[in-house]
């Protein structure tokens, strides 16, 4: 089991930033991939950005160059550094965490993101 606590959502106006944070806990020896996803009122949840045990980063299209996915391995804490942030941004972001031995795929809580124009 892999539990996930999310911080640092809140509002601000176009053009802003936030900073994410994803504390993971359990058997965090288990997590392959770490992730930010989003929903956004009457759209399906879709991916953000995702880094893998190797480093590897995947970000969706419409972030690239404005959001940066990070890693502390020593406070098992994935972070989500949003910058230049826009309406379209506004959603409930969730941090994810997949596993191995045994498969597995975990949520946090969500936090809300608020962009104002």
């Amino acid at each position: 089991q892999v539990q996930l606590v999310e911080s640092g959502g809140g509002l601000v106006h176009d053009g802003g930033s936030l900073r994410l944070s994803c504390a993971a806990s359990g058997s965090i020896f288990s997590i392959a991939v770490m992730g930010w996803y989003r929903q956004a009122p009457g759209k399906q949840r879709e991916l953000v950005a995702r880094i893998n045990r190797g480093g590897t980063i995947n970000y969706a299209d419409s972030v690239k160059g404005r959001f940066t996915i990070s890693r502390d391995n020593a406070k098992n804490t994935v972070y989500l550094e949003m910058n230049n942030l826009k309406s379209e941004d506004t959603a409930v972001y969730y941090c994810n965490a997949a596993t191995t031995t045994p498969l597995g795929n975990y949520w946090g809580q969500g936090t809300q993101v608020t962009v104002s124009s």
